[in-house]
């Protein structure tokens, strides 16, 4: 525990320096930077830290949230300790759970969550670990689209938010948004997660609609039903209902 606390302080010498002085803070900011309408949720996990063989029963305190009531109260921005103490157990973060969320209807499960994350370690290899800039900030980026489909006997649309990770110029990468930073890098900076939209919903499945110039209709007869089913030749639609209760033909506009 002691070696992980001098992380902190390394570099500092004699003489107190802009550098220093955010060494030596016990939290850094998470902070995420998202289209309208849309929220994080974060959770920062614990585990005992190196060299502590001690556990916390079940668990309990190990994880720390923030915004868990989105929908009501939001705070863009979250600040996380790096050490906690929990049934006598000392305990430092290692990761960030983040939830990217959205409303798209007035029911209450009418939201659509990805996932994003952060790794913290005492040590990393260099082609993992981000950097931070003259105004100690690191960004890490994602974009996120909405797919939609439709669910149950009414044919009702529902839509799933998927969130991919992206590099600064918008090129999509493998997974989810995610960054990964060590222990010393992190005390008095900000880690920023900035996520884009994608203006074009598509199908949830591919091949299920066929996209028209009034839009997107949904194809049904593969296997007998009306509901939304893979395209046959020639086509057959059915209709659908969106999540205001209006019944429709095409997607989004609703009528052709």
């Amino acid at each position: 525990m002691r070696d992980i606390f001098l992380l902190t302080v390394l570099g500092c010498g004699f003489g107190m320096t802009a550098g220093c002085a955010i060494g030596k803070s016990d939290t850094f900011t998470f902070t995420a930077d998202l289209p309208p309408g849309f929220a994080y949720q974060a959770i920062a996990v614990y585990e005992p830290a190196k060299g502590e063989t001690c556990t916390v029963p079940g668990g309990r305190g190990t994880e720390v949230g923030f915004n868990r009531k989105w929908r009501e109260t939001y705070q863009p921005d979250s600040e996380i300790l790096f050490y906690r103490t929990v049934s006598g157990c000392p305990l430092v973060v290692t990761r960030i759970k983040l939830e990217i969320n959205s409303v798209y209807g007035t029911a209450r499960r009418d939201v659509g969550v990805d996932t994003a994350g952060i790794v913290i370690r005492e040590e990393l290899e260099d082609q993992y670990k981000r950097t931070f800039n003259e105004r100690g900030e690191s960004i890490f980026y994602g974009q996120c689209q909405w797919l939609f489909r439709t669910m149950g006997p009414k044919r009702r649309i529902v839509k799933l938010l998927d969130c991919k990770k992206t590099d600064a110029a918008g090129e999509l990468d493998r997974g989810r948004p995610f960054s990964a930073y060590t222990l010393d890098q992190l005390p008095g900076r900000t880690v920023k997660m900035k996520v884009s939209l994608v203006n074009e919903e598509l199908p949830y499945y591919d091949g299920w609609w066929l996209r028209t110039p009034e839009g997107w209709r949904p194809c049904t007869g593969r296997w007998g039903t009306q509901n939304e089913e893979f395209c046959v030749i020639p086509p057959r639609f059915t209709d659908f209902m969106m999540p205001d209760g209006r019944k429709c033909t095409v997607y989004p506009a609703c009528t052709e």
